[in-house]
């Protein structure tokens, strides 16, 4: 059907729909960014038809009556133009466009070749065998299409990185623990019930299960999923958020201090009917390891219940530990950039006790409530106010609010609490509790609105936001014509598995939506946090030129930039802010690091081999630890990320059982249990 697009956008709309079709999110990309690149095509999408999805489309001028009619399990793919012949042929060429297999970006940037990324194999095929380590085979044939026969191309496979949709998550998953595979379960989307089984099935044969929803983990110096690239050292991370360990790592980076290991667990660990499995088996784990001298825990707010027991294990664990549970008011280290700064203190003293290298130049000396750290906050502080002054009096009188575009779940939950502490209420698709929720579609609310565009409803049958900004320049062109956003708040993450060039589509679009602004007499903030270290693949000091060449404030610490975006809107409203009131959120206190004691001997965990219990089986098997060899099934950019790293990895040309008929695959599961 061909349909008017929206006002204000020219052009006729004809979409197809394809009822219960699977592709990866790959794929779907690259269908779209082709479609774009035909003759007489304005615009493309190609998406599963969820809400949030139907959404975006509609904000594109892509959403028909066919589309709109479409249910979330279906594949739309929509063009816009002014021809409709052209339109025709266009949807026309999609059943061969989605036969094609190209490269990992193609002309979404960089070509993969240039990135650093291996390109396909022969005829568009998908890598095998990446980075050959000891003992594994070159192939000429084709990729292989399962598990069983990617370890046999192989040989010491003990990781599955799974990254299919949710809802075949559990298959891949139970397969990769019955061949004896620890598991980095990225895919979102996967029931709570479903999480239970799994985490017990690998809790029973000794493995460890980091997710569902897992975006990071560093593991033996091998990042997963999406990684930085930190100094090896002395700390160790157990979190329940994602962007969160990764903001800690790299903070702890920049003063000077190196991590270890780095356990992701999904965020829903810490939820009652899981209990922490994950933390608590990755807490000990890090508890018996001699290398690693500190502990940092990090989680989205947990069930009271399972974060009681956390904390007993964290206290009884042998070794200081410093902990941060996100949202919760009156802790000692009340935001990720402090919970970091108490770590660099702890492995400062650590340094300095057991003679060991001199502290890094401008890390924390003393403990955490040191007068040198102290008096760096308050730099901080008075600098953040004195530019929020600045910004805010370019201020139309109309612009109070602040828009927060996430791809970092945890992020978005720190910005929540420091935008609401200085400037009033936030909405948000993922609230802390007690604040109020937004859903993709409903009316903007008349109050702050923080984002987190990786969400299960944001990612269905589409890649995530620290892959694929689509989603994030659309919500940034709406919020640069709504005439009372003062601020867009963006989160950018750097590292293995990420965008290998995020300010490369940010900059024009922030540039773009500035202009959008000025055009109706208003000026428009637009502040990034920029997570990374210096050795991630992006450049971290390039990134940050060409977002501030945009027009962008670029700063270091998240909540840094959340605390400046809250100012700006509170100033616009005649609030009354002063330094004092933000440097209470950059430091930590006197009390912020738990003491050690009495804990598990600290040998190192027993060596075993794929699929047998450890001596303990709360610690990390051996095998994981002396280096991961990964089969990586869903996103070839994770893949591409462990071959960049020289990680031994297979990728594995994946398709859904059953033809993904969910009542087929669940007999199927049955009989093979």
């Amino acid at each position: 059907m061909t349909t008017l697009p929206p006002p204000g956008q020219a052009g006729l709309v004809r979409s197809l729909v394809r009822p219960g079709a699977y592709f990866d999110s790959i794929t779907l990309m690259q269908l779209q960014r082709r479609l774009r690149e035909m003759p007489g095509i304005e615009e493309a999408g190609a998406v599963m038809a969820t809400a949030a999805n139907k959404q975006l489309l509609a904000m594109a001028g892509l959403l028909d009556e066919a589309g709109a009619a479409a249910g979330p399990g279906d594949l739309v793919v929509a063009v816009r133009g002014a021809d409709p012949d052209r339109l025709e042929a266009a949807l026309g060429q999609v059943d061969i466009l989605l036969r094609q297999r190209p490269g990992a970006w193609g002309t979404a940037g960089r070509p993969a070749e240039a990135a650093g990324f291996v390109p396909p194999g022969p005829e568009g095929e998908a890598p095998q065998v990446m980075v050959p380590g000891p003992g594994v085979r070159e192939s000429t044939g084709p990729p292989p299409r399962t598990l069983r026969q990617a370890v046999a191309l192989l040989p010491g496979a003990n990781l599955a990185l799974i990254s299919v949709p949710g809802r075949f998550a559990r298959w891949v998953a139970e397969e990769a623990l019955d061949l004896g595979l620890h598991v980095f379960c990225f895919s979102d989307n996967v029931p709570l019930d479903d999480e239970v089984a799994l985490k017990a099935q690998a809790a029973r044969r000794g493995l460890l299960f980091m997710g569902p929803d897992c975006g990071t983990a560093l593991v033996a110096g091998t990042g997963l999923g999406f990684a930085n690239a930190v100094r090896p050292g002395p700390a160790g991370i157990v979190a329940a958020s994602g962007t969160g360990l990764q903001e800690v790592a790299c903070q702890l980076d920049r003063l000077g201090v190196g991590v270890r290991h780095a356990i992701g667990t999904g965020g829903r660990d810490l939820h009652e009917a899981v209990g922490g499995a994950t933390f608590r088996a990755a807490v000990a784990a890090l508890a018996r390891d001699p290398g690693t001298r500190l502990i940092v825990a990090l989680s989205k707010p947990p069930s009271p219940a399972v974060k009681q027991q956390v904390l007993e294990v964290l206290a009884t664990c042998g070794k200081p530990v410093v902990v941060h549970f996100l949202g919760e008011p009156d802790q000692p280290c009340p935001t990720l950039a402090a919970t970091a700064r108490a770590a660099a203190a702890v492995a400062a003293d650590d340094a300095r006790t057991r003679d060991a290298a001199p502290q890094a130049a401008g890390g924390p000396a003393g403990s955490t409530g040191s007068p040198g750290a102290g008096r760096q906050a308050e730099i901080e502080a008075g600098e953040l106010l004195a530019r929020a002054r600045r910004l805010a009096s370019r201020l139309h009188p109309d612009q109070r609010r602040v828009w927060g575009l996430y791809g970092g779940g945890t992020l978005c939950y720190e910005g929540q609490g420091l935008v609401e502490h200085l400037a009033g209420p936030v909405a948000s698709n993922a609230p802390l509790p007690g604040r109020a929720a937004y859903r993709p579609g409903e009316p903007v609310p008349p109050t702050h609105l923080l984002l987190d565009l990786g969400a299960d409803e944001f990612t269905t049958g589409r890649l995530h936001p620290m892959l694929d900004a689509e989603t994030r320049l659309r919500y940034l062109a709406m919020a640069a014509r709504d005439p009372a956003v003062a601020v867009v708040l963006l989160d950018v993450v750097l590292g293995y598995g990420a965008h290998p060039d995020p300010a490369g589509e940010l900059a024009p679009a922030i540039v773009d939506a500035r202009a959008t602004a000025a055009a109706s007499g208003r000026h428009l903030v637009v502040v990034v946090a920029l997570c990374g270290t210096s050795a991630d693949p992006q450049g971290l000091a390039e990134q940050a030129r060409r977002l501030e060449a945009a027009g962008a404030v670029v700063l270091p610490f998240h909540a840094e930039a959340a605390l400046l975006a809250g100012c700006v809107a509170a100033l616009a409203a005649g609030r009354t802010i002063d330094a004092a009131g933000l440097h209470r959120w950059l430091a930590p206190r006197g009390d912020a690091v738990l003491p050690a004691t009495a804990g598990p001997d600290q040998t190192p965990p027993t060596g075993t081999t794929a699929g047998t219990r450890t001596a303990r089986g709360d610690a990390l098997p051996g095998n994981l630890l002396q280096g991961v060899v990964a089969v990586n099934i869903g996103v070839p950019l994770f893949a591409e990320s462990l071959a960049q790293q020289q990680v031994p990895v297979v990728h594995v040309d994946w398709r859904p059982p059953a033809g993904g008929n969910p009542r087929l695959l669940e007999a199927l599961r049955r009989l093979r249990s």
